[in-house]
């Protein structure tokens, strides 16, 4: 099974034991030659709440903990 791995930062924390990260894909449009930056928001969980806004997180995919909670929080990597 693989597992799947984002990073992203921190955009919201006012849920309890819940986190909101944003990870960015950034590509070369392949005709227009111009940097386009795509986001995704993933809602996941964070059992110690020690994640604040702005910190730079790795998250895992893991089974549904809720309705839209299908990720949880591994690591900080950068305040």
């Amino acid at each position: 099974m693989i597992i799947k791995k984002q990073i992203g930062t921190v955009v919201s924390t006012k849920m309890q034991k819940t986190i909101v990260v944003v990870a960015e894909k950034r590509y070369k449009h392949p005709f227009y030659s111009k940097i386009i930056a795509k986001r995704k928001r993933f809602v996941a969980h964070d059992e110690d709440q020690i994640c604040n806004l702005g910190d730079r997180v790795l998250i895992e995919e893991t089974r549904p903990l809720s309705k839209t909670k299908r990720w949880v929080f591994k690591e900080i990597i950068k305040d």
